[in-house]
């Protein structure tokens, strides 16, 4: 039971907390707005992902990895420059209601084509890699009295280290085991007096059916090991859904992160990225089912380290880029268009000669988001969660009108 004692204590610690930041509204606290950061290891081709089919130079310069709304397999057309990779269906539905945007020629402030110096950069908030120690969702959290995170990690990512309360998820191990392995291990199992009956019960569970009588005795025959490919779908679309069960709840977190790997795409690009792709769409709408009516108070921001070069190599794919894509969705976002500043890919365009020239620091994206949806005050954003960012102004716009006068 809360003591007059703590009330007073607690009482007194809210109003300061107002005080010092009177900006930080009932909407800054994380109460009634939820914000999903994920990120895509790997990098993203922003030209394969959002295809500027309309561009005169992208035709000529991507070749067979060209995209376009006419094409056998049609990418779905956003207005008449740029269109969303085929395998976004869902997404594309959801841009139709105003409820997912891209944002193209987006990067970090680091243009180096390091991995690892990329995604560091882009967690911890600064305009260098290793230019801080905790990360920028965390510090963000940390600016958000009463406010808990969750990172749907198994190691703790560096965008959520600091000094703000995180817990962390991973789904549990698979109970299921691929039938291939069972099927080579039956025989060795079936001749063993003491582990045929546990071995057989083990394989009846996974299939859900009765153990037949024969397989309980040693020496027993091959028992059907079941078909693989009928697992229920993991990876992103998992995690997302798991972040979405979570945060739907009345005291769940309202600041999230998820993270996805192999996004590299060095060689046979165009069916790695569909693949990808089509987890991420996935994801979308695993997301926004299981988060439910408060997906109207919900922003996402997707984001990767890095685009791809303009050019295809020689095996079919690009390689470590600048200017990428991000995408934002959710019920809370004024979407429905595409954001960013496209520089071109034509004839003295690129830069280095190469890539995506890069217009919008992805803090920027960050920033308007964080300060429209969350309530964050812009010295704070300046100040403690992307120190050194005045340059890169909070992106406007980004908040349904709906949203804003809530």
């Amino acid at each position: 039971m809360l003591t007059r004692r703590q009330f007073l204590a607690n009482s007194a610690m809210g109003a300061a907390t107002l005080l010092i930041w009177p900006k930080l509204t009932f909407a800054a606290t994380g109460s009634d707005t939820r914000f999903l950061f994920v990120l895509l290891r790997g990098g993203l081709d922003g030209l394969e992902s959002v295809p500027p089919y309309g561009d005169p130079g992208y035709q000529q310069i991507r070749g067979a990895l060209a995209l376009s709304p006419s094409a056998q397999k049609p990418a779905h057309k956003l207005d008449n420059v740029f269109a969303l990779h085929p395998s976004f269906d869902y997404a594309a539905q959801l841009y139709a209601q105003g409820q997912f945007m891209p944002v193209v020629a987006a990067a970090p402030p680091y243009w180096g084509r390091s991995h690892f110096q990329a995604q560091n950069c882009v967690e911890n908030g600064t305009a260098k890699p290793d230019g801080a120690q905790t990360g920028w969702l965390n510090r963000c959290i940390a600016c958000m009295p009463g406010v808990d995170g969750l990172a749907l990690a198994a190691v703790m990512p560096l965008t959520m280290r600091g000094p703000a309360k995180v817990e962390t998820w991973s789904p549990p191990l698979p109970t299921e085991v691929n039938p291939i392995l069972l099927q080579r291990l039956q025989p060795l199992y079936a001749a063993d007096a003491r582990l045929a009956a546990p071995f057989a019960r083990a394989i009846a569970q996974q299939n859900d059916s009765p153990v037949p009588e024969n397989a309980l005795k040693p020496g027993a025959g091959t028992m059907a090991m079941g078909k693989p490919g009928n697992k229920k779908q993991g990876g992103l679309p998992l995690m997302m859904g798991a972040a979405g069960g979570f945060m739907g709840k009345s005291d769940g977190p309202r600041v999230a992160f998820v993270e996805d790997d192999g996004w590299d795409t060095h060689a046979n690009e165009a069916a790695i990225v569909t693949r990808k792709i089509v987890e991420l769409d996935a994801g979308l709408k695993a997301f926004h089912q299981a988060i439910g009516p408060i997906w109207n108070r919900t922003i996402v921001i997707v984001a990767t380290e890095f685009g791809r070069t303009a050019h295809i190599n020689g095996t079919g794919g690009t390689d470590h880029g600048t200017g990428g894509s991000m995408f934002l969705a959710g019920g809370a976002l004024r979407g429905g268009r595409v954001a960013g500043n496209w520089p071109g890919i034509g004839a003295g365009e690129l830069y280095q000669d190469r890539d995506v020239h890069a217009t919008t620091d992805f803090r920027s994206v960050f920033k308007g988001v964080l300060a429209a949806h969350l309530g964050m005050p812009e010295s704070l954003l300046e100040s403690k969660v992307f120190p050194g960012s005045a340059a890169a102004e909070p992106m406007e716009g980004l908040v349904a009108a709906s949203r804003v006068a809530a």
